[in-house]
């Protein structure tokens, strides 16, 4: 798989997730009405630090199982090396094992030091997060099921491995652009056309539709009416044009 380079995957940065998944749906073979994103409701704990992107980190834990820790002491020795030897920016993605209960956090002040300082922008969790200021100050934006106190028996279980969180099956190095919306998990064959399918359906929606549809004062309702249907006409040609009707335009 080619990554994309640093400057590119700024530039996706710069955008929030919904507009990133209106250009994968033009270029994708998949379905883009059922896959890619999260499927289950989302909590975007930081907000102000807007977008994240970087490329998948997997890991299952089960806070609530303290044999975990028993039968592999190593675990978070080992599973450290992992995370030092992908190339980032990555985001780490938990799948915790004892959903829908929640007896522990795999996330906090120190956990979220440490993986910063490996190159880890974030997380997605379908666990929960604690410390929350904390992670802030660390500069580690999380997305998450909830907030809980305890840490319990936090471990490790297994990494480099598929997950499944918050209803979406995401394998390492895939890449994920995520913000308060949800995340969309990037198949690798959509990766390179991403960034220039994102900004043209960006352009086409404020000069077709928007731009109709801000341009209205003084006029009868007949013609904001014609103008939106003309508008709407209009960015779907240019959708088939630029795609060759992937979408629904």
């Amino acid at each position: 798989m080619h990554k994309l380079s640093n400057s590119q995957l700024l530039k996706l940065k710069r955008w929030n997730t919904p507009t990133i998944y209106n250009g994968w749906e033009t270029i994708t073979s998949h379905n883009h009405c059922k896959d890619g994103f999260n499927i289950e409701p989302t909590t975007d704990y930081m907000p102000q630090m807007c977008s994240m992107v970087g490329y998948a980190v997997t890991v299952q834990t089960q806070p609530g199982n303290p044999e975990h820790a028993k039968n592999n002491p190593n675990a978070w020795s080992e599973y450290r090396k992992y995370i030092a030897s992908i190339d980032g920016p990555k985001i780490v993605v938990v799948q915790d094992l004892d959903k829908p209960n929640c007896y522990g956090s795999f996330w906090g002040e120190v956990n979220a030091n440490m993986h910063r300082a490996l190159g880890c922008v974030g997380t997605i969790t379908d666990g929960a997060i604690r410390d929350v200021d904390e992670m802030t100050n660390a500069g580690f934006k999380a997305i998450a099921r909830q907030f809980c106190v305890s840490h319990a028996v936090v471990c490790p279980v297994k990494w480099n491995c598929q997950v499944e969180v918050f209803g979406r099956k995401i394998k390492p190095g895939q890449l994920i652009h995520a913000d308060k919306h949800g995340f969309l998990a990037v198949p690798d064959e959509d990766q390179q056309g991403l960034l220039e399918a994102a900004v043209f359906m960006d352009s086409n929606e404020c000069e077709t539709m928007i731009a109709a549809a801000r341009n209205t004062s003084g006029i009868p309702k007949e013609e904001i009416l014609k103008t939106l249907d003309q508008a709407c006409e209009n960015f779907g040609k240019n959708v088939k044009q630029k795609f060759g009707g992937h979408g629904e335009w």
